[in-house]
């Protein structure tokens, strides 16, 4: 079974950044791919990116493309989210998953591992 544990969340003031790590238990993700989710207190869990196994094929939702970009080193077995310009709007919980396909998707079904979530808390 995969374990995953995010770190790198934090407070930050509007405008600034913050870089999530996103690292397996395991040698491999199994060669799937591996996606970012946030989820904001009474909001439903949100997708925000995902990247294929080989790391060529990503796919970001619209409210982040431009400010947040997803990477993975499959060496060290982690999966980074870069997040540039944030807002109060962007305080959550994030996680990580690992999916059941090698393909990057949106839908929270699609991932079978999840971790505990990093705390990210936006100051205006």
């Amino acid at each position: 079974q995969v374990q995953l544990a995010e770190s790198g969340g934090g407070l930050v003031q509007a405008g600034g950044s913050l870089r999530l790590s996103c690292a397996a238990s395991e040698r491999t993700f199994s060669g799937n791919a591996v996606g970012w989710f946030r989820q904001a207190p009474g909001k439903e869990r949100e997708f925000l990116a995902a990247i294929s196994w080989s790391g060529a094929i990503i796919f970001a939702a619209n409210s982040v493309k431009g400010r947040f970009t997803i990477s993975r080193d499959n060496a060290k077995n982690t999966v980074l989210l870069q997040m540039n310009s944030l807002s109060p709007e962007d305080t959550a919980v994030y996680y990580c998953a690992s999916s059941r396909f090698p393909i990057p998707r949106a839908a929270r079904a699609d991932y079978e591992y999840w971790g505990q979530g990093t705390q990210v808390t936006v100051s205006s």
